[in-house]
């Protein structure tokens, strides 16, 4: 193929976010096919993005040449999408990732692969049987530049071998609904993810610590959380996730090695002094900290896709990140460490 025709499943934030970068900055991707729950939300999405006006299409209604589809599965399994964005929500993956496995589709799947790790596991193992890799995983850090710069500094022994992790992650505000497990599963999961690709290595631990809850959530909330990781190495990160810290969108990174420290993230933007005061921006929410890595990771998708392979975490990453954020639950709940129970990788890969 010299052209990808891509689907988005699920365009709420961010796949209506995907869904025009495949069509204004991604390199031999078409769109051609969207699906969401919300019928009006998905046509209008079509609309602006094709120009085109409603026309009639087997599946649904068709915008110039974006064809919107009420049931997501009759997009995965239409002819002529080639491959599938999953931005829908966590518990609607696993039945959509076994769709596209089974109709040999390749998909980029925003975090969680599914919502446990069992399910994940599964869909880890049906992969496998196919023979070859058709999942990766939205993990957008790892195209992140400075992400990808700490990662290849790291890798070189330069600074000797990497001892400890220190991360924060704060949002500037959370919905009302979103409660502590969440702030596991669906902000602290990225953390994990840097944490075991920095370090090739996987997570055996995982405690979970509730300090004094911010007075600007609903009670029974834990907001901040910190956490601290154990590795198989011996090495250990810690996060500090805090999703209403008011301020602004901010993620730092900084790795300690037995000959030095790299920290990334400390400021978006020129840091400037002036009129008696000094600083940076501080971004309002990740889509604007993490353009330029999700623009990276989609087009090196479409490349690879085109190639026949992945580049990217894979449905494996998936698979580990889930098995942490459940034993990170589990702390949660008790308020003591609890092990990863992760499945043989030489077992589940023969």
């Amino acid at each position: 193929m010299s052209e990808l025709r891509v689907g988005v499943v699920g365009v709420g934030v961010m796949g209506a976010d995907h869904a025009e970068r495949v069509v204004r900055k991604t390199a031999g991707a078409r769109l051609v096919a969207v699906s969401d729950a919300d019928q009006g939300r998905a046509e209008k999405l079509a609309a602006e993005l094709s120009g085109g006006t409603a026309g009639r299409a087997a599946g649904g209604t068709s915008y110039g040449n974006v064809r919107v589809f009420a049931d997501p599965l009759a997009l995965i399994a239409a002819g002529d999408v080639d491959a599938v964005i999953l931005a829908s929500p966590g518990f609607a993956h696993a039945e959509q990732l076994f769709a596209c496995l089974e109709h040999g589709k390749p998909v980029l799947c925003e975090k969680p692969l599914t919502m446990d790790a069992a399910s994940s596991l599964q869909v880890v193992e049906a992969e496998h049987k196919l023979g070859r890799q058709l999942i990766q995983v939205g993990f957008m850090r790892r195209f992140d530049p400075e992400y990808a710069a700490l990662k290849e500094l790291l890798d070189s022994g330069e600074l000797g071998r990497t001892l400890l992790l220190h991360n924060v992650h704060r949002n500037q505000t959370s919905t009302p609904s979103f409660r502590s497990e969440m702030i596991v599963r669906d902000s602290m999961v990225h953390e994990v993810d840097i944490a075991r690709w920095l370090f090739g290595e996987e997570i055996t631990r995982i405690t979970v610590h509730t300090p004094k809850p911010t007075s600007l959530v609903a009670d029974g909330v834990s907001d901040p959380q910190l956490a601290v990781f154990e590795l198989a190495n011996g090495a250990m990160a810690d996060v500090e996730v805090f999703v209403n810290f008011q301020v602004g969108y901010e993620v730092r990174c900084e790795a300690v090695a037995e000959r030095g420290s790299a920290t990334i993230g400390l400021g978006s933007g020129v840091f400037t002094r002036a009129n008696g005061l000094a600083g940076a921006a501080v971004p309002a929410d990740f889509r604007v900290r993490f353009e330029q890595a999700y623009d990276i990771e989609v087009q090196r998708w479409v490349d690879a896709t085109l190639r026949g392979e992945i580049d990217g975490p894979s449905a494996w990453d998936g698979y580990a990140a889930a098995a942490v954020c459940e034993a990170g639950l589990e702390s949660l709940s008790s308020g003591k460490p609890a092990d990863v129970a992760l499945a043989d990788r030489s077992e589940v890969f023969g």
